[in-house]
């Protein structure tokens, strides 16, 4: 429950589907199996009253008759997640609703405007559920003591990923602002697509590029969430570094990051350090996926190297190594994956993940060119948009800014012991030294 001594919980309460929906059992994929220790990824929508807003902003019986019209087309996650006949988990389409809370908060949008994740924003915010409660997906509105609100929903990742979290944000918030002329893409269920070959054929280059699990330890050391922007002139630069017009910006960042951690950490020269990301699949099966998948449709890769090799490496020669991991995710790898997840089934560790990263690893989630900040309501887009939670020690998440102006956020969980020189690495290269936040 959100802390009694700053947010009061005043609504709670089922939205369920509008229209009757389809009563079945939905199969998770081995991929959405794969994620399903992950439990809830929690989200923040802030969102500042505009002065010349209605009576009506964020009216609460009209987001709960439009979320009750996503559910129809979204009507798995009206569901509850529960083990099938073989124990394994599968989606319960029973129409039992979401859970949708109301909340006032006694503190005002300025006490987080340095929008970093935290804990406390999670223990505002974000419905408190666990994995006994089977629910797919919970929100809660709070309203602040100077008119502004914070949305905040837990996500449970074993059923959907990011593309698919904000397809439905998109729909919700399309059935809010337009009502009955709202125009929506519609979302695919079917997640046979994913299921193994029989008999399972594991092609031999899969286990060295797929990351089946996240090496885990105790931390050593305090950790730190720290916003660092790169603005749109910097990306170029770093672009140029980085081999030019045809290097992405995920690439040329996360090559950037990776070297600016080894330099930081200090690895021993010969030690092996890896980066590992997620490659969405959704066009690179054959046929590539119907628009609209809703699932879990992304693949975790890694790419590792020597440290000396990334720290004094060339930049150009780090980002060609990751675009060509992501050039190497194709349908024959992606089976491979799913047929070595299905073999791996009855021995895999189901317990949550707990630790940092490796002091030798870390790892980079990219929403870039995702439609973060395209949820309006009919109140306008959002301010910010992050995780109300950071990851764990040693992850990076890259967000578009929300001014449109280019730039890029990049949303670390960092050792406190280095951050300063990690600050300091990030920004050498460019000839402009500003440090600017949300």
């Amino acid at each position: 429950m959100a802390g009694e001594e700053e947010v009061q919980v005043v609504e709670s309460s089922f939205v369920t589907p509008a229209a009757d929906t389809p009563s079945r059992a939905l199969p998770l994929s081995p991929f959405d199996l794969m994620l399903a220790n992950r439990g809830y990824t929690p989200l923040v929508h802030f969102y500042r009253r505009p002065e010349t807003a209605c009576d009506d902003f964020f009216d609460v019986t009209r987001l709960k008759t439009a979320l009750g019209k996503a559910l129809v087309p979204f009507y798995p996650l009206a569901g509850r997640l529960r083990a099938g006949a073989d124990s394994r988990l599968q989606i319960d389409c029973n129409g039992k609703g979401m859970l949708f809370l109301v909340a006032q908060c006694r503190l005002t949008m300025d006490d987080f405007n340095d929008f970093k994740p935290s804990s406390k924003q999670r223990r505002l915010f974000v419905p408190h559920v666990d994995n006994s409660d089977g629910l797919l997906w919970a929100a809660q509105v709070t309203f602040f003591k100077c008119g502004g609100v914070a949305l905040g929903t837990a996500v449970h990742h074993g059923t959907m990923d990011g593309i698919s979290t904000f397809h439905f944000f998109q729909t919700w918030s399309t059935f809010s602002r337009d009502g009955d002329r709202a125009v929506v893409k519609l979302p695919y269920h079917d997640r046979t697509h994913l299921c193994a070959r029989y008999p399972p054929a594991v092609h031999p280059d899969t286990l060295s590029l797929f990351c089946l699990k996240i090496n885990l330890s105790q931390p050593l050391g305090p950790v730190v969430n720290e916003v660092f922007t790169l603005r749109k002139d910097q990306l170029s630069t770093l672009k140029r570094i980085c081999g030019g017009s045809g290097v992405s910006t995920f690439s040329a960042v996360s090559a950037h990051l990776w070297q600016c951690m080894c330099l930081a950490r200090q690895l021993p020269p010969n030690s092996t350090t890896r980066l590992a990301f997620a490659a969405n699949i959704r066009r690179a099966m054959t046929p590539p996926f119907p628009d609209g998948y809703f699932g879990n449709a992304v693949i975790n890769v890694s790419v590792a190297d020597e440290a000396r090799g990334i720290a004094s490496g060339d930049l150009a020669y780090i980002a060609h190594r990751i675009k060509d991991t992501l050039g190497r995710v194709d349908d024959e790898l992606v089976r491979s994956a799913v047929d070595y997840l299905e073999l791996d089934q009855a021995k895999r560790d189901n317990s949550p993940a707990i630790g940092n990263l490796l002091a030798t690893d870390m790892r980079v989630v990219s929403w870039l060119s995702m439609p973060l900040y395209d949820v309006d309501f009919s109140w306008g887009k959002p301010l910010a948009v992050l995780r109300a939670e950071s990851n764990r020690g040693g992850f990076a998440h890259l967000v578009d800014s929300a001014h449109g102006d280019g730039s890029v956020h990049i949303v670390m969980c960092i050792d406190a012991t280095i951050l300063k020189e990690f600050k300091r690495l990030l920004y050498a290269k460019f000839e402009s030294m500003v440090y600017s936040k949300f």
